[in-house]
């Protein structure tokens, strides 16, 4: 066990259990990692090395002392600087949040140290989670970027910082930063998450996702964080989903791919055409092309229209007493998003619905709609890349996951998108490892 740092959540918290080490070893470990990275990667917006260790410490005590233990006991997870804690700031990458202090714990930290994990530290997010990038740079190749708007968690997990960060996505902002780092990201099904302590930028779009380094790590902490929350009135009471067992059985017949290009398969480069082209045939039989027609195709203007103008009402206080320290790029937003009128407003909010039943015929054949994450592997620093792969399944709030199954011929990460049923996480994640299973072995 000499590199702790790069253990997967699942092996960590099991070897803190098993005696094999303890949690004050592990963050130790990260922490050195990071000091060997950071300056290249840049992924932390706030890293206290004191306080860390000082929760690890408490976690060994607890073991010690024969107090009950989480499953992510003595985990150090990293959060994207958009979600409050108690004990740290919270920035939100702007300059009109310096210094900011919550004075309270989101619902997912509040899970999180529930659960037994150590908070290791806030990672870098893009400005107000949009588009101006941060200073973060992809640990594969620190010319390029590392995706945003969750840029700091992406890197973190990929550089082996740490083994689990929370991101957000509203548009593409766990998907694409996963692909663009080569780790697994997770963006579960509205609703299932609690957002509450979380910055909100559209209420109808914005989804608590994470990285990770496997799946096992993905259906752990998503185990953890779901379930219903009142401060949150589009979380569901209901009964959380069984994504360990269900992640761990085999499924009783194959699953089925449905290869959906969208209108927007133009977009992705000649590399990724020919990945998923490859990908195709070695599923064979498994996987059909589904094309679903240019009858979706405004629901990329639908969900800019719902976005800008649910951001333009949540930054109203940002926009009012600080928007000449706001970027330009936010500027344009908020300002398309004060022209939104209430007619096309409510007409693109109608149409979610109405999308998400136009794919019951696609799930009635296909256990998964596999999809680009990204056009492309990542582009040079300056953008954090466009998330057009990942708009049409954050407006339908649908799960989706990235598999770093894929590399350029540069060997730059390229990301393979899995998407599931609204609600059905679980058997996404159950059709994702028979995926990668048959992959790994072709």
């Amino acid at each position: 066990m000499t590199q702790l740092e790069w253990l997967s959540a699942s092996d960590a918290a099991q070897g803190i259990r098993d005696g094999l080490f303890d949690a004050e070893q592990l963050a130790q470990a990260c922490l050195e990692r990071i000091r060997q990275t950071e300056d290249q990667v840049q992924a932390w917006q706030h890293l206290d090395e004191a306080h860390a260790l000082a929760q690890a410490r408490a976690r060994d005590a607890d073991r010690r002392e024969g107090r009950a233990m989480g499953p992510l006991h003595g985990v150090p997870v990293g959060l994207k600087d958009i979600i409050d804690t108690l004990d740290m700031p919270t920035e939100d990458g702007t300059v009109l949040h310096a210094g900011r202090m919550a004075g309270r714990d989101a619902a997912v930290v509040a899970k999180l140290r529930a659960a037994g994990a150590v908070i290791l530290g806030k990672t870098v997010t893009t400005e107000l989670a949009t588009y101006a990038a941060g200073k973060t740079r992809n640990p594969h190749d620190p010319s390029r970027t590392p995706g945003g708007s969750s840029s700091g968690s992406a890197a973190a997990v990929a550089a082996g910082m740490v083994p689990l960060a929370l991101g957000t996505q509203t548009n593409g902002s766990v998907i694409r930063p996963a692909a663009f780092c080569g780790v697994y990201g997770y963006k579960p099904s509205t609703g299932l998450v609690s957002r509450h302590g979380i910055l909100k930028t559209s209420r109808t779009l914005d989804c608590v996702g994470w990285f990770a380094r496997g799946l096992d790590d993905i259906a752990l902490l998503a185990q953890a964080l779901c379930g219903h929350d009142e401060r949150d009135p589009d979380t569901r009471a209901m009964a959380c989903p069984p994504f360990l067992r269900m992640l761990a059985e085999e499924p009783p017949l194959p699953p089925r791919f449905a290869l959906v290009k969208t209108p927007m398969w133009g977009h992705a480069d000649a590399a990724t055409h020919e990945a998923l082209a490859e990908v195709a045939e070695v599923l064979g039989e498994q996987c059909e092309e589904f094309n679903i027609g240019e009858s979706v195709r405004a629901a990329w203007d639908w969900h800019r229209t719902i976005m800008e103008a649910e951001m333009a009402f949540n930054l109203e206080a940002e926009w009012t007493r600080g928007r000449d320290q706001l970027s330009t790029l936010l500027q344009q937003q908020l300002q398309r998003g004060r022209e939104v009128t209430a007619l096309d407003y409510q007409q693109s909010l109608a149409r979610i619905p109405q999308l998400i039943d136009g794919f019951d015929e696609l799930f009635q054949r296909f256990d998964a709609i596999l999809t680009p994450a990204a056009p492309g592997s990542a582009p040079p620093l300056g953008s954090t890349g466009d998330p057009v792969f990942c708009t049409l399944w954050s407006l339908s709030g649908m799960p989706a996951l990235n598999l770093p199954l894929l590399h350029a011929s540069d060997n730059m990460p390229m990301g393979l998108q899995l998407v599931g049923r609204r609600g059905d996480d679980a058997r996404l994640l159950r059709s994702a490892r028979w995926l990668a299973a048959r992959l790994q072995a072709a």
